[in-house]
């Protein structure tokens, strides 16, 4: 086994998880691999917040552009392509640095996680019911079954409320009860987190969200929309995306787009710190310490 060390950032959207990845895949001589579910997607640029090209220091990034906006991705699949760039980068002793928003998806790449089967006759109805009666009212049947689960799911993905429910129903256990376990696959790996107090958090998602819209996202949108984006089973779910899709459509103006998105990022922000406030392997450094970089190079040098 490789005692080439798996690195992961985790923390809140807007924290500052891009600039220390880069810090630290610079410092270690690594490579950074995206885990989040919406910048494997080409032309998605704006909206995920996706570094440019310019700005990545020279640095390779993997999992980036890798697919249409019309191509459906799982957890499942993400796991594979993930789980094969770090296998490749170890064995030429580059260390990966893993960086993204989608903290179900960092989980089930760093953690013991057997995906539960399927049943088509079961997912079916499920989707087909999700077309009738919408993703809340399915949710909140998610919710009396399993509310860890309902807290973790966005109230508006359908296709993962979908299987989350189908998954209770087929094993008659809750969806929760199949989520990773805090087991490393290798135990040569460290989370660090971007610690940041939601006093601090919020004005900069606001700020990140009317950005976005100023530099072009309603454009970006369009574009996409020409590309598949609304067909999409996946990239159609991204926060922002689904708000400027509901301008272009004349369903809202641009201020309610803006507001949607900041409460929508804000409430995934609470959502990703459910999952990573109570897992003790994660060393949280201060968004704001200036001795960050060193403090993290510390813990992963220990590992």
């Amino acid at each position: 086994m490789s005692r080439t060390p798996i690195v992961a950032i985790v923390g809140p959207t807007a924290s500052g998880k891009t600039a220390l990845s880069l810090d630290l895949a610079q410092a270690l001589g690594g490579e950074v691999v995206n885990t989040d579910a919406m910048q494997v997607y080409r032309g998605m640029d704006i909206g995920t917040a996706k570094l440019p090209l310019a700005e990545r220091r020279g640095i390779p990034h993997h999992l980036l552009d890798t697919l249409e906006v019309r191509d459906p991705a799982t957890v499942a699949e993400f796991q594979g392509w993930a789980r094969g760039v770090i296998a490749e980068l170890r064995a030429r002793d580059t260390t990966p640095v893993l960086v993204g928003g989608s903290a179900l998806y960092t989980r089930a790449i760093l953690d013991r996680f057997e995906f539960p089967g399927t049943d088509p006759a079961v997912r079916a109805r499920l989707e087909a019911e999700l077309e009738q009666v919408g993703s809340p009212a399915l949710h909140a049947r998610l919710r009396e079954l399993d509310p860890p689960a309902a807290e973790r799911i966005e109230l508006e993905n359908g296709r993962r409320v979908v299987r989350a429910l189908e998954v209770i129903e087929i094993t008659g256990a809750p969806f929760s009860a199949h989520l990773p376990v805090e087991e490393y696959v290798d135990p040569h790996t460290v989370q660090l987190g971007v610690a940041i107090d939601r006093d601090v958090l919020e004005p900069r998602i606001a700020l990140r969200v009317r950005q976005m819209f100023d530099e072009g996202l309603l454009d970006e949108v369009e574009r996409l929309l020409g590309e598949g984006l609304a067909e999409s089973r996946t990239a159609s779910l991204a926060i922002g995306y689904r708000q400027a899709m509901a301008v272009l459509a004349g369903e809202m103006t641009v201020d309610e787009a803006i507001e949607k998105t900041v409460v929508a990022t804000r409430r995934f922000a609470r959502r990703q710190m459910a999952w990573w406030r109570n897992d003790p392997r994660i060393t949280w450094l201060a968004y704001d310490d200036p001795d960050r970089v060193a403090r993290a190079l510390d813990v992963v040098r220990n590992v």
